[in-house]
């Protein structure tokens, strides 16, 4: 079965800093692939270059069998199908939470603000979240900003979703109310790809771990391999060193 997303070779340069190094991957669908590795390794550039928010240099990036990297391609319109959840929320703080969820349904698919609404309000009831569509972001703790943002991602319903370190900017508290969402998306068989800290997450959602360093996938496999019984040695230092700090 064609993969949702291929990489293929991908290389990206920031001047002289080579931040994505001949790097190739490919998510079937209904699957999650996560990337673990320390900050600087080339995950969210990654995730940016998937999105388009980053050109690359060289490589290719398909979606569906179909080359989105090319400059031909309009990136406006790969984005619709594609959703993305930034480390720093990123809601319109002006904006109550339902208007948030309602304008890229809105405003990208030409949906009426009243079937805008309705999918808004069907995703809020779901995450239990549905008391709080009246409120405005600054109104909520930092996991309710985060889950409205992952909602906001799905009211377009998206092919592929990218997630970047989502649960980075929250209070340890907080952080398994958001990782509660992404298990429940992985039940549904959303394809995903994450890039996040926190292994024992990853090992319980993950189909395949890509552990990057210096922009290269230096080891991949089952989150059993990769994090369990990891063989590269780089690999094993870095699971050394996030088990030492409690993040495993």
């Amino acid at each position: 079965m064609q993969p949702v997303l291929e990489i293929k070779n991908l290389r990206k340069s920031f001047g002289a800093e080579l931040v994505i190094d001949d790097l190739s991957l490919a998510v079937p669908v209904h699957t999650a692939t996560v990337l673990i590795g320390a900050s600087g390794s080339g995950k969210s550039t990654l995730l940016r270059c998937i999105n388009l928010l980053e050109t690359i240099d060289d490589g290719a990036i398909l979606l569906d069998g179909v080359e989105i990297s090319d400059p031909e391609i309009d990136p406006d319109e790969v984005r619709r199908k594609l959703g993305m959840v930034f480390q720093s929320f990123n809601l319109f703080p002006h904006m109550t939470v339902r208007d948030n969820i309602a304008l890229s349904p809105i405003k990208v698919h030409q949906k009426s603000k009243e079937e805008s609404f309705e999918i808004s309000n069907q995703l809020l009831k779901r995450f239990d979240l549905l008391d709080k569509a009246e409120q405005y972001p600054d109104r909520l703790s930092g996991g309710q900003q985060q889950r409205v943002a992952i909602i906001r991602s799905l009211a377009v319903n998206p092919r592929l979703l990218l997630l970047d370190e989502v649960t980075s900017a929250l209070d340890p508290v907080l952080v398994n109310e958001v990782l509660s969402i992404v298990r429940d998306l992985k039940s549904d068989g959303m394809t995903m790809v994450l890039a996040t800290h926190e292994m024992g997450f990853a090992t319980q959602v993950a189909d395949q771990v890509c552990y990057l360093e210096s922009g290269t996938i230096i080891e991949r496999g089952t989150p059993n391999e990769v994090i369990g019984n990891p063989s590269n040695p780089k690999t094993k230092d870095f699971i050394k060193r996030v088990h030492q700090a409690g993040r495993l």
